[in-house]
């Protein structure tokens, strides 16, 4: 009965926002859209349908929305009208008021609509519109009748003469937009003069701009065809017409708005250019990589902007403002200024996190970052952070089991590559060299606590706006444990669970390693789009060779008293997007990753080991509980379980994003995966060719809240099919059901 009210109570709710024809004053109309018809039997139906869309985005006024055929807007409109309450005075802002067909100005649109079609090549177009009206809406319809299009049958640049702006012009002629058997398209026009002008600005041409070209069509020259003849204008003035040249630099590093003068009495000379910082804030050195421009070159514009963003992406500075002076004596010169505004230089901050995830675990962390922008003077980056976390599960298989880490973090970044030998670059990015060192301590309350040091030396450069390289010539981790009670002990001795014994390994790695990243992801306006990041580490290779480095033989080698890994990494990650419409996209990642242990080491150390199951993995289960193989992390119920690890990775996700209102999107997503050990020391965990019927399965749904700053997650995943047979001798599927379900709250996107 209770049901039946609720549905009788919706439909009500439903038929009375569709009503909302009854408040329209009498005589009127409401508008319910506008549509186009192509009556040209010469069009291919094709070239018809994709005229008609591009038509109707210029039909003008847009009508009320609706959402399933209902008005809502429209109907909060009127019931917050009076505004008489705090209700409606608050839904009152999301009310829109009515749209009717009187607004609609037939003939302004058909002129518009005409107007495109002729710029697209249809010279002859003609548009006519219409209202077709029932009681109380009606709609616009415009009939088109487009006639021929016209084709480009010849085009003429101008003579290449003494005169170097035609000569420059001309030389741009091979890479023209414009080509012959093609339609007229002002567009193109336009954009050829755009093509033309950034070409020109390579050339020295500073004061030239797009308007100063001039597109004549001639469409008399029979068979629907035009002849388009690019030129000068010739009110073109004389300095638009002039190489420019650079003559002097000058550098400001710490210029403020107050600054009124240009102090060069107080510049001094390094190198090519001129630095102008009375109170020596910056060493001279520093813009060797940013000031790309040299005395005597031909301006160009691209390597002017190179410069700007290398400034920018220095560090220390907050705003770059620049200036060209035109300082022509005899021949055309330009002076160039760099106007550097410094950040302060030396700053502290305080962050606190709070966080939950899909194990039970409720956790905060506390950084504090201590910064300088320009440590020595150089631009370099000095950063230290203390940090301390604790993450406490109060009901679950890991209650009492909490965990509590500290340390400290400092890098030092050096924006140009130090390296024996001279590197050279003229793109935008300023390349890197950077050393990190770090110390932290991991304590599991009642089982261990681990110390931790890792350092780094490396280079961090990109060879374009969307590749990445990072190169760390070393890279050195030592783990060693610290305490380990005698109930983890006992745990290793119970269960013989190579997992438990491997996190408390002393582990010394020591090596280079190489990453590459390509992302185009940020590029909204992609229809398809790609990121790629591939890496490959190497631990104690060549020592361990010379050393003759054997476990399985006996002949276990040390390096600085520590028995040292060994092996080559390699891990990739693809991820594929497909916008499918404006509110509609498809997401698609995989995963693989393979570590050889070999020499000094018969499996990978366990901080460099593959992981699965997560808010960000496997939604269907929980982090780390999967693997490796079939593998059952848990075969005698024990309270604890340790995080399940491998030397192979596979891992693939699907997911269908829906923008469903306002900022709320809604997903459906499958993942599936799994992780193996490299060698037989596992039972049922190493890799072979059976992998594919080893994989875990989930699926499920999920909404996310995109504040643009700000990405809160809630997954709710489903497990399908575990890689293992559980000891009971149930089935390996795995029933959908909230029972079973695997709720994950996360920040940011999973991938």
């Amino acid at each position: 009965m209770i049901k039946r009210i609720i549905y009788f109570i919706f439909l009500a709710v439903v038929l009375n926002a569709c009503s909302t024809t009854k408040y329209l004053p009498a005589g009127q109309k409401l508008y319910t859209g506008g549509d186009v018809k192509i009556n040209d039997k010469n069009i291919p139906k094709s070239e018809a349908n994709a005229l008609r869309s591009e038509l109707k985005t210029y039909i003008r006024p847009k009508p009320n929305s609706s959402l399933l055929g209902m008005r809502i807007k429209l109907w909060l409109y009127y019931k917050t009208k009076s505004r008489s309450n705090f209700i409606q005075r608050f839904l009152s802002k999301y009310g829109e008021p009515p749209v009717l067909v009187s607004q609609v100005d037939l003939q302004k649109n058909g002129d518009v609509m005409q107007n495109r079609l002729q710029n697209i090549s249809y010279f002859q177009a003609t548009v006519s519109g219409d209202t077709i009206g029932k009681k109380k809406t009606a709609k616009a319809v415009f009939t088109a009748l487009p006639g021929p299009s016209y084709t480009i049958r010849n085009l003429t640049f101008p003579n290449a003469t003494d005169n170097n702006l035609d000569t420059a012009v001309k030389g741009t002629m091979k890479q023209t937009l414009l080509k012959k058997g093609d339609k007229y398209n002002l567009d193109v026009i336009k954009n050829e003069r755009i093509r033309i002008d950034t070409r020109l600005k390579e050339e020295g041409f500073f004061y030239f701009a797009p308007e100063q070209l001039i597109a004549k069509v001639d469409s008399t020259v029979g068979n629907h065809q035009v002849d388009v003849i690019l030129g000068i204008k010739p009110e073109t003035p004389p300095q638009a017409r002039e190489i420019y040249t650079i003559r002097n630099i000058y550098v400001y590093p710490n210029y403020s708005l107050r600054d009124t003068s240009l102090k060069l009495d107080q510049a001094y000379k390094y190198r090519w250019y001129n630095i102008v910082d009375p109170r020596n804030t910056a060493r001279p050195y520093l813009f060797a990589n940013t000031v790309l421009l040299h005395p005597n070159d031909v301006y160009s514009r691209a390597t002017h902007n190179n410069s700007l963003n290398r400034f920018i992406n220095l560090g220390p500075y907050r705003y770059v403002k620049n200036r060209f002076e035109d300082v022509t004596p005899d021949s055309p010169k330009l002076d160039v200024y760099y106007f550097l505004t410094p950040y302060k230089r030396k700053s502290l901050q305080l962050e606190l996190l709070g966080r939950t995830t899909s194990a039970n675990y409720t956790g905060s962390q506390i950084n504090l970052s201590w910064k300088n922008r320009n440590a020595f003077k150089g631009g370099e980056l000095l950063t230290v952070t203390l940090f301390g976390s604790t993450d406490v599960q109060v009901g679950g298989q890991n209650s009492g089991y909490n965990v509590y880490q500290y340390g400290v973090q400092t890098s030092l970044s050096w924006p140009r590559l130090i390296t024996p030998w001279r590197v050279e670059s003229s793109n935008a990015y300023i390349p890197r060299t950077v050393v990190q060192l770090g110390y932290s301590s991991v304590v599991r309350q009642k089982l261990y606590s681990l110390n931790s040091f890792t350092g780094s030396f490396g280079y961090q450069f990109k060879s374009n706006e969307h590749k990445l390289h990072e190169l760390n010539v070393i890279e050195a981790t030592y783990v060693k444990p610290r305490n380990v009670t005698q109930l983890y002990t006992d745990s290793i001795a119970k269960t013989s669970n190579p997992a438990l014994k491997h996190v408390i390994d002393p582990q010394f790695t020591l090596g280079p390693s190489y990453a590459y990243t390509f992302d185009n992801t940020t590029e909204d306006y992609r229809t398809n789009s790609l990121y790629f990041r591939g890496k490959l580490s190497l631990s104690n290779n060549l020592y361990g060779l010379i050393t003759g480095a054997d476990t399985l033989a006996g002949k276990e080698k040390k390096l600085f008293g520590t028995t040292f890994n060994q092996y080559v990494k390699a891990e990739s990650e693809i991820r594929f997007f497909h916008k499918i419409t404006s509110g509609t996209k498809l997401a698609t990642r995989l995963i693989a990753g393979v570590g050889l242990p070999y020499g000094n080491s018969t499996i990978l150390p366990y901080n460099q080991q593959f992981f699965i199951g997560g808010p960000n993995s496997l939604r269907g289960f929980r982090p780390r509980s999967i693997g490796p193989g079939t593998v059952n992390p848990n075969p005698d119920g024990n309270t604890f379980i340790a995080d399940q690890s491998g030397d192979i990775k596979l891992e693939a996700n699907i997911e269908i994003r829906q923008k469903l209102f306002s900022i709320v999107q809604g997903a459906l997503f499958a993942d599936a995966g799994n992780i193996w050990n490299a060698k037989p020391h596992q039972q049922g965990g190493t890799f072979g060719p059976n992998f594919l019927s080893q994989m875990a399965v989930d699926a499920g749904f999920g909404l996310r809240f995109d504040a643009t700053i700000l990405v809160l997650r809630t997954d709710l995943g489903f497990p399908l099919l575990r890689p293992y047979t559980p000891t009971n001798g149930g089935s390996r599927s795995i029933s959908p059901s909230f029972h079973n379900a695997i709720l994950n709250i996360a920040i940011g996107y999973p991938f």
